[in-house]
């Protein structure tokens, strides 16, 4: 079916979301332009103010409108403390369990050698001269319980323990092969408190 230029780009622009088929993408785009047209002009400028406000943190990585975020700026947060995540998501499932108070390192994913990921596309060498920052004490590597966040969580803890810092592994109070944004606050809060030396 020959489709309007534009709307065939909507279309192939919705596809580049996760789980996202043409088919679903289509549906999107037909009920955007369709049912919604003020949802859609809401969410183009939403996207366009993102893609012009955010960038990343220079101290953890993560999305921030300043050039250092709200968490690594406040004299609140243990400094002793840097917790490794592979995502912001992730990031946000742990503060919103309340059980860490320190700062954080956003990956912005995880090792797949598969998929042509390796440790400069994850930022290991920023991590690891972040890490060295003479305040930080123990680095706990929060990345998921999946096979590639186990590799990453190895990688990375052998690099930073053979530069004498003390590393720690969340507890596996997590389901195997799942991940941090779909887990209850309870399980992730007591995954932390009994984190594990790696």
């Amino acid at each position: 079916m020959l489709l309007p230029g534009p709307l065939g780009a909507l279309i192939e622009a919705l596809r580049a979301l996760p789980g996202v088929g043409p088919k679903s993408a289509a549906r999107m785009a037909y009920h955007l332009l369709q049912r919604d047209r003020n949802g859609a002009a809401r969410l183009s400028m939403a996207l366009t103010g993102a893609l012009e406000q955010l960038r990343h943190c220079q101290r953890c990585n993560n999305f921030s409108e300043a050039v250092v975020c709200e968490i690594c700026a406040s004299p609140r947060r243990d400094h002793r403390q840097l917790c490794v995540v592979e995502m912001p998501a992730d990031l946000n499932r742990l503060e919103e369990t309340q059980a860490y108070q320190g700062l954080y390192f956003v990956l912005m994913g995880r090792l797949s050698p598969l998929d042509g990921i390796g440790p400069r596309e994850i930022g290991l060498e920023r991590l690891i001269e972040r890490a060295r920052d003479g305040v930080t004490e123990e680095v706990i590597l929060a990345t998921n319980f999946t096979a590639e966040g186990e590799a990453t969580a190895h990688y990375a803890g052998e690099l930073l323990k053979s530069r004498g810092l003390k590393v720690s592994r969340i507890a596996r109070g997590l389901p195997a092969g799942g991940e941090l944004e779909h887990v209850d606050g309870m399980t992730i809060a007591q995954a932390l408190l009994d984190r594990r030396a790696v």
